[in-house]
């Protein structure tokens, strides 16, 4: 594996979704990854811990350049629960859930979040305002109303699938409905 080549695509994929989800200080960034799918192998066959350190540094960075929350899901096995660092947890108020993931049962991006977050909790839930979502492990679930694919010009992370999605309120109202301050031009579509 080319560890510093998936660093770099993970970085450059986070940046360019990030310029486009156009996120505040504060806001929730979530991760899924299979490490590996990354590798090229069916998603809980081939999990690593180097695939996940190489993943996860430079989304670190990231997020703490933009002062955003990194929320690390975990695999089926724990209900894909979340890896958050505590004060997400209270300043979310979300109740905290006992386990501890490993790479046989949470994933390895998980078990590695455990180790480098600062004061790592679990949550069963959250409520994202944007996320990466590397070898199709389903981040959906995590995701607030209304998900808006983004179109990454990083289209996989070393073998596996890369996608990408931000969120926007729920438009609601009818015909007569404004959707932005009049006189002002309302959001364009995603390019």
């Amino acid at each position: 594996m080319l560890f510093a080549k998936i660093s770099a695509d993970t970085e450059k994929a986070a940046r360019e979704l990030l310029a486009r989800a156009s996120l505040r200080p504060g806001q929730i960034f979530v991760l899924g990854c299979s490490t590996s799918e990354v590798q090229g192998k069916v998603i809980g066959k081939g999990t690593s811990m180097d695939v996940a350190v190489a993943i996860l540094k430079p989304l670190l960075k990231v997020m703490k350049e933009n002062e955003l929350h990194l929320a690390v899901q975990c695999c089926e096995h724990l209900n894909r629960a979340l890896v958050v660092e505590a004060a997400l947890a209270e300043e979310y108020e979300d109740d905290i859930v006992q386990v501890y993931p490993v790479p046989g049962a949470g994933g390895a991006a998980a078990a590695m979040a455990m180790e480098l977050f600062s004061e790592p909790v679990l949550l069963e839930r959250i409520r994202a305002h944007a996320g990466m979502d590397i070898g199709q492990t389903l981040i959906g679930m995590h995701l607030r109303p209304v998900v808006v694919p983004v179109r990454l010009s990083i289209e996989r992370i070393g073998s596996a699938i890369l996608t990408a999605a931000r969120t926007r309120p729920k438009l609601i109202g009818g015909n007569r409905a404004a959707y932005c301050k009049p006189g002002s031009l309302p959001p364009g579509p995603e390019k």
